[in-house]
Formats: structure tokens, sequence, C-alpha cells
């Protein structure tokens, strides 16, 4: 008798994404220029600057861009991403890297693409692991009212 073998495909854990995009979102709101389409600000990590640029506010949501304006390496493509804020969840997460398409929840392996199961975790992680490098070591002045003078 033959036995059928089923593998099961990659499933995320909500509540641990969820926690990622919320600690983004407070660190986001620390190295945001003021809210108005268009302003930016400029981040200094190591050898590298960074703007961060407001391209879309809406009521409820803000759109962001972030990219790396001085390389670091020939062999090391630049950073791009964008992010957007969804200020009635109080979350931050990627939604387009390197401006390609849209990042989906999961892929299935093996792609064309050769994506990762859980890109999406991997690029959410990879933003939160730069936003605390630029809180604790890069050079740019901070936003650290993010309650709007509200205790």
């Amino acid at each position: 008798m033959s036995e059928v073998v089923t593998t099961q495909g990659y499933i995320q854990s909500l509540p641990k994404y969820i926690t990622l995009c919320e600690r983004n979102y407070l660190r986001v709101l620390k190295v945001l220029p003021p809210e108005a389409v268009g302003e930016t600000r400029t981040v200094t990590l190591a050898d590298a600057q960074y703007v961060i640029e407001i391209d879309n506010c809406a009521k409820y949501t803000t759109d962001i861009s972030i990219n790396q304006t001085s390389s670091i390496s020939d062999f090391i493509p630049q950073l791009r991403f964008s992010v957007r804020l969804y200020h009635d969840a109080k979350v931050a997460e990627v939604v387009h890297h390197d401006f390609h398409q849209r990042v989906k929840p999961s892929y299935g392996y093996p792609n064309p693409s050769m994506h990762q199961k859980d890109e999406k975790y991997q690029l959410n992680a990879f933003l939160g692991d730069w936003l605390m490098a630029c809180l604790e070591s890069g050079r740019v002045p901070l936003n650290w009212d993010v309650n709007n003078g509200m205790v």
C-alpha cells in the first residue's frame, strides 16, 4: 500500500506579523518628516544617505518612500522601499520593494522570481531592523512627540 504525502504550504503567524508592523509604525513616526506631501527627511547611517519622502497623505493612510541616495558598494544595490502607514490600525508595512510589483503575503515555492515563502514578513523585519539602526546610530532630527502633544 502506498502512502500519499501532502506538503502543507507556508502559514504566516498573524499575531507575530501584526506586532512587527505595530512596532514599525512607532519607529517610522520618529523619523517621518512633517506630514505634507513632498516633504523629505535625510537620514545618514554609516556611509550611506537615505531620503524618506511622503508620497501621499489620506485620512487613514500615509504612503512614504525610502530611497538610498548614496551607494555603499558597486556590488550592493541601493535600497528602495514603499511603505504604507495605516493610522487607524497603527501599523506600517512594506508594500513595494525596489519598485517591483506589490509584495504578496506569501509565495509558492519554487516560483519563477525566486521569492521566499515569507518574503513579506522578511521585508518588514528588515524595515524594522533598518529603522532601529537609524534610531540608535543614525544622524537624523527625530520626531519625539508622536502623540501630537497629548499624554
